[in-house]
């Protein structure tokens, strides 16, 4: 029930305190610190992510404007840009990346019953990038090519409920299938990736840990077939094969058999040839698996278009790694007061109401309760199916 507390204030209120102090605790941020504690640190960041705050300057000013109204949003020092740049730069970023964890945890728990594969139980991710480009003689640390910086987000993106379940940040220069090497394979899941994750050394790892994968073949891969599945040619399934590597260095690294799947996408005229390790599910399934990997591609666009993580406030490696993990916090935060408060409009129309209402004293629902207003919903299938844009 509200009781005259401002929007903002509301959406706070769903965050775990204990947890978050134990993970102040742990990592010692609050060691010193007389004011402006890493509580108000992520108050006053996870506000700019809200209002889309473009500078340090522009948050200043802001809070600053509404001063008498801070007291009630749980922001009780006096807001600088020097103050925060200072917390940004020196405030261990791993209290953020774990706070961020126990939220993705809780939305996962929340969204568990969201079904996108009726013939799967087991959980199914889809594992990419994405670059952010950087200046390079502000972030010289953030190593990528001769002229330019950049950071890459690595993310396995739980394609039950768009949530992602794993984030890891590095330069622009480390190839994205070095990312298999940290990655602890899942038992029972499945993992669909594009060709740059194929290194048959490290998917034969994850065979191993009985999990499965799903990506595209490169057209260099030699073969020999062994057997051909029945198919139905109606499907769009070209072959479905069950195949062994020939190439002496690859069966060295993959000694294992594969299956071969080759469809036909009449939408967009064009073939696809996929391989896995998994036997079992129709071809069909093994085929709209990685059409589904789609989903990774909009949850990056979604997180460049609407919050902070293309411009920084800070230029050192924790202050860039702080902003992010807030970032992503405050998108996964949105998801659990969506679904705990059953708002059925879209994350975006979500988030755009309430950046313009943060300081206003009305309990959330009441955003959303005009009749007249109505979702615009989209035919168009390269859409966020939980998470519309």
């Amino acid at each position: 029930m509200n009781q005259g507390q401002t929007v903002f204030a509301q959406i706070m209120n769903h965050l775990p305190k204990h947890s978050f102090r134990k993970n102040v605790n742990k990592y010692k941020g609050n060691y010193k610190v007389k004011s402006f504690s890493c509580w108000e640190q992520l108050l006053v960041m996870s506000f700019a992510q809200l209002t889309y705050r473009e500078s340090l300057r522009d948050i200043e000013s802001c809070l600053r404007a509404m001063n008498k109204k801070l007291y009630h949003m749980g922001i009780t020092s006096k807001i600088s840009r020097s103050t925060l740049a200072k917390a940004n730069e020196n405030r261990d970023w791993r209290i953020y990346h774990s706070f961020a964890m126990v939220l993705i945890k809780t939305a996962k728990d929340l969204y568990k019953n969201e079904e996108l594969f009726e013939e799967l139980d087991e959980t199914v991710y889809a594992l990419d990038s994405s670059t952010i480009d950087l200046c390079l003689t502000l972030f010289p640390w953030a190593k990528y090519k001769k002229t330019k910086s950049a950071i890459k987000l690595h993310t396995l993106l739980d394609l039950q409920n768009n949530i992602p379940s794993f984030i890891y940040i590095t330069d622009g220069s480390v190839h994205d299938v070095n990312i298999l090497d940290i990655l602890v394979a899942e038992v029972g899941a499945y993992y669909v990736m594009d060709k740059g994750y194929i290194d048959f050394q490290r998917l034969y790892r994850i065979n191993q840990g009985n999990a499965y994968f799903v990506t595209r073949a490169k057209t260099n891969m030699k073969f020999r077939r062994i057997y051909s599945n029945t198919i139905d040619k109606t499907t769009g399934i070209i072959c479905d094969q069950i195949i062994l590597l020939t190439n002496r260095k690859t069966n060295e690294k993959y000694p294992d058999k594969l299956r071969r799947v080759k469809y036909f996408n009449s939408e967009i005229n064009k073939k696809f040839i996929f391989i896995t390790n998994n036997f079992l599910l129709p071809s069909t399934t093994i085929a709209n698996l990685y059409k589904q990997r789609w989903q990774i591609e909009l949850f990056f666009k979604w997180i460049k278009q609407h919050l902070r993580i293309k411009s920084f406030y800070g230029t050192s490696f924790n202050a860039v790694k702080t902003q992010i993990w807030i970032a992503v916090s405050t998108f996964v935060l949105l998801a659990i007061i969506k679904k705990r408060l059953r708002i059925e409009q879209s994350l975006y129309t979500f988030l755009k109401v309430i950046s313009i209402s943060i300081f206003e004293k009305m309990p959330i629902l009441e955003l959303f309760d005009d009749s007249d207003y109505k979702n615009n919903y989209t035919t168009d299938p390269n859409q966020l199916f939980l998470f519309d844009l």
